[in-house]
This record gives structure tokens, C-alpha cells and sequence, in this order.
């Protein structure tokens, strides 16, 4: 593994490697030990859009492993590709850093970046997929369910980057995903097909999201209005009435089902406050567990 650009792109042995070594690394720093193999080496964090967790996780993760991690806002590149080209950033820091991150809304961003640069680069976010958020999703399930394979999530709402990652995700691994979605947000049929040729019949699209949570183990679900859509908020709001995942929603699905939410949560929008804050929820163990899973990603490409 020379990158981590999508979940696509990566074998169902490395994914498994990386499940279990996020898994003991947490073990591992849970029980007050260091392990400093990226000690001497910098990240450069690429950032077009702002966050809180991503950012977070990733410094502190790199800082946990005894490496430098470098934050650069989006006024200091002046738009990635678009002050100087995205060959020449890549080119450059691969000449002051051991490993790139960043977070873009172009996927070919990241995909430019790897091809041109000369040390691993990470997909921290883009508008087509956000893998690191998946594997963390799915180091989530296994914590609670004991297992992956077999698991049914039931993703509602907009068929965006994190439904994306979710689908090729099932495909690797072996899980069932339904996305509930409004008549146009569905998730595309490409996507659909390349997670379903891994594993037939693991991803489907239904516009129902009551019959979408029937036998589901988690219902997952994310904002409506994503970063660069902030025009099309009241029309979103309107398209989506319906698709809250709210106490009633709840009650459709299995008494064990597990409540999921990549953050941030507009709470009285996709997801009442209700349901966030009910024992189901495990909104924070997802956020924690972006810590652990890119600790085990940076040391596997940059030790």
C-alpha cells in the first residue's frame, strides 16, 4: 500500500490489517504505552475545507507516533491547483515531508497528489469519498457487534461520499448497506455496481427509509447540506422532510440497532436530539475511533 485514496483501491487483506492494527494500537496507547516509529518524520496537512476531527485526529495521531505534523490552511496553498498546479505541490513537498494529507473537494485533487508525489498520500475528505471516516465506521461495528460480516446498515439520506466509502466498504468486507435517499440524491449507480461486483447484492438504493431500518443492525446518517452546498440548504431541507432519523424511525428497526453519525450533527434536522443522545447512540465512538484507525494508517504507510 503506497496510498490511501479510496477503500476501492485497497485489497480485503489490507483492510483487515488495518482493522486489527488500529484495534491494537488503541490497546496499546489506551494502556499508557508510546510507540514512536514515525519519530524524525513530518505530515503536511493539506486542508481546502475546514474540520474539527479530521484535523484533530490526524496531528494527534501523528504527534502519538513521535512524528511533526504540519496544518496548511487554505490561504496558505491559495487553492490547491489553482495558485501554482497540483503536480508542483506534490513535487515540492515531497522534497520537505514524509507523508501528505489532504482534505479537497475535487477527488482528483488527491489523485494528482499521488500520482506526482513521491511519498504516500492519505484522503483525509473529498467530495467522492472519505475512507478514513468509513474504516473508522467499521472499527465501530466490530468493537460493538463483535463482528462485520453480515452486518446491515441502513445509511439515510444523501447518497454523498460517506454512503460511497460505506458501499465499497460492504462490498470488501462482506456487510449489507441500504441507502434510503429522496427521488435525486440517490447514490449513483456506478458506485453501486463496483461495490456490488465485489460482493453481489451488498448495496442497494431504496427511496423507503422505514423499510430500509427493517433488520438493520445500524442506522447511519449524515448531514443534509455538505460543505460547498450551503445555496441549496432550503431547498435540501425541503427535499428531505422524511428522512430524520427520529424516535419513530428508530422504532421500526430491531431493539439492537446501533445509531451512527460521521459529525457534525445538525441535531432537529437529520437526526433529533432524542435519538444522539439515547444508549443507542454511538456518535463518539465513531469520533474516537478516526483517532485510532489513522494512527494504524500513518504508521503502515510511513514507517
Amino acid at each position: 500500500m503506497d496510498d490511501f485514496l479510496a477503500i476501492s483501491e485497497c485489497s480485503v487483506a489490507e483492510l483487515h490489517e488495518l482493522l486489527a492494527e488500529s484495534s491494537s494500537l488503541k490497546a496499546f496507547y489506551q494502556s499508557g504505552r508510546r510507540d514512536l516509529c514515525l519519530a524524525g518524520k513530518t505530515l503536511a496537512m493539506l486542508f481546502e475545507k475546514p474540520s474539527l476531527r479530521t484535523r484533530l485526529s490526524f496531528q494527534v495521531a501523528m504527534t502519538d507516533l513521535g512524528g511533526h505534523p504540519i496544518y496548511v490552511k487554505p490561504e496558505d496553498i491559495g487553492g490547491i491547483g489553482k495558485r501554482e498546479p497540483v503536480k508542483d505541490i506534490a513535487r515540492v513537498l515531497s522534497r520537505y515531508v514524509q507523508g501528505i494529507m489532504a482534505r479537497t473537494f475535487e477527488h482528483q485533487t488527491v489523485l494528482d497528489l499521488a500520482r506526482y508525489a513521491d511519498v504516500p498520500v492519505i484522503n483525509a475528505l473529498t467530495d467522492w469519498s472519505h475512507p478514513c471516516q468509513a474504516m473508522a465506521d467499521v472499527l465501530t461495528i466490530q468493537e460493538h457487534f463483535g463482528r462485520i460480516e453480515g452486518i446491515k446498515i441502513a445509511f439515510i439520506g444523501d447518497g454523498n461520499n460517506v454512503a460511497r466509502s460505506l458501499a465499497f466498504a460492504a462490498g470488501k468486507l462482506n456487510m449489507k448497506l441500504v441507502v434510503a435517499s429522496p427521488h435525486g440524491y440517490e447514490l449513483d449507480g456506478a458506485t453501486i455496481r463496483q461495490a456490488n461486483a465485489f460482493t453481489p447484492g451488498c448495496t442497494e438504493q431504496s427511496n423507503d427509509p422505514f423499510e430500509a431500518v427493517k433488520d438493520a443492525d445500524v442506522i447511519y446518517t449524515d448531514t443534509w447540506v455538505s460543505m460547498g452546498q450551503e445555496n441549496e440548504k432550503a431547498k435540501r431541507q425541503k427535499d428531505f422532510a422524511g428522512y430524520a432519523v427520529d424516535a419513530k424511525l428508530v422504532a421500526a428497526a430491531p431493539q439492537h440497532v446501533k445509531i451512527m453519525h460521521c459529525l457534525p450533527a445538525y441535531r432537529g434536522y437529520e437526526i433529533t436530539d432524542e435519538v444522539a443522545e439515547s444508549p443507542a447512540s454511538i456518535l463518539f465512538d465513531q469520533a474516537e475511533n478516526r483517532l485510532h484507525f489513522q494512527r494504524a494508517l500513518l504508521k503502515r504507510l510511513m514507517a
